[in-house]
């Protein structure tokens, strides 16, 4: 526990923003320093932030996933100091996922025969690894299982079904004139942005759980200047990929409603889903794994969020999430990590990691 809890600070109080690159190449560095300690090898470094530890002489047989960004930017870390109290850890990205990347070293620390085990940390994943979406899905190729770190769902229970992730801009050009004098000179850009607002608000189904969310909006210059442009962005989540393509296809097939106006549509899906037949296999797997060394039963659950977990079942690679820290709060102020839960849930990892090698 005292190593595990060392660890756990010594990643969490190195802020690693995703959008700043020299912060999380320094927490790349610290990655790298604690994971040799528990290893006893230095990492691969693939670029600046990502980190690969590969054992044995072949292929992937269980890639471990794991990613070290977070979305706290620097100085979170003064308001939100590392702190262990009454058996619960706190501070800025604890519980997505530096503690679950600290349980992925400690699992494969304790592992008699670690060839064909890879363990890849990134560090973009919250802005959605692009730069590390063809390493990811490199390494899942061919493996046996993908085992993302996570964090885990209320109570512990493990992700065995992700929604795809789909991200755009809907842009408007307008045409800007004197909102007093002549306001029918212009073309207002915000209006039609009104318009396309509530298109794309009733693209989602809510039967099929595919959600279509307009998010951040902006518009127009001055409050006397009719708009000449303005743009917002689209959250899209999606269970399985035909309904990912219907709203793609909706969204880059939008048109004006206001004369003269023009609609420019930028984005894709970003992330395929996670179903639920990716992960059936490793979750039986897992929740035996569990019941031989007496743990309380596993239980699996459908989330929204998209994680790296999305790219390895992707390629058609068995993936089970979730397995991280047990506790709650990711990306909000009450973030924290169950201390207790540490132990029992990396020896869940690693025994499991040796079953699948066997």
């Amino acid at each position: 526990m005292a190593e595990l809890l060392d660890d756990v600070e010594a990643l969490v109080t190195c802020e690693s923003p995703s959008e700043d690159l020299e912060a999380v190449a320094a927490s790349a560095d610290v990655v790298a320093r604690v994971g040799e300690k528990r290893l006893g090898v230095e990492p691969e470094r693939v670029g600046a932030v990502d980190l690969r530890w590969k054992f044995g002489d072949g292929p992937t047989k269980v890639l471990l996933l794991c990613h070290h960004d977070t979305v706290w930017p620097l100085g979170t870390l003064a308001r939100k100091p590392f702190s262990v109290e009454d058996g619960v850890l706190r501070g800025p990205g604890c519980f997505d996922m530096k503690a679950g990347l600290v349980m992925a070293l400690h699992a494969v620390a304790g592992l008699e025969d670690r060839s064909g085990v890879t363990l890849l940390v990134t560090g973009d994943e919250e802005i959605g690894s692009l730069n590390s979406r063809a390493l990811i899905e490199e390494e899942a190729r061919g493996a046996l299982a993908a085992l993302v770190f996570e964090a885990s769902a209320d109570g512990g229970a493990l992700k065995v079904e992700r929604k795809g992730v789909s991200l755009y801009r809907v842009r408007v050009v307008g045409k800007a004139a004197h909102a007093g004098l002549e306001p029918e000179r212009g073309i207002n850009a915000t209006v039609e942005l009104a318009h396309q607002v509530l298109v794309v608000n009733g693209l989602g189904d809510p039967a099929l759980g595919t959600t279509v969310t307009p998010t951040v909006l902006s518009s127009g210059t001055t409050g006397n200047t009719v708009p000449a442009a303005g743009e917002f962005s689209v959250d899209v989540r999606a269970r399985t990929v035909a309904e990912q393509l219907r709203v793609d296809a909706a969204l880059h097939a939008l048109t004006p409603v206001v004369p003269g106006a023009r609609v420019e549509v930028v984005g894709q899906p970003n992330r395929p889903p996670l179903m639920a037949e990716a992960s059936a296999a490793l979750f039986e797997r897992a929740v035996a794994v569990a019941a031989s060394l007496g743990l309380p039963p596993l239980a699996g659950v459908a989330v929204g969020g998209g994680s790296d977990g999305n790219f390895t079942a992707g390629v058609g690679t068995p993936t089970l999430d979730g397995l991280g820290a047990v506790g709650g709060g990711a990306h909000a102020e009450h973030e924290h990590v169950l201390v207790d839960e540490l132990p029992s849930r990396t020896a869940l990892v690693a025994a499991l990691v040796s079953d699948l090698l066997a």
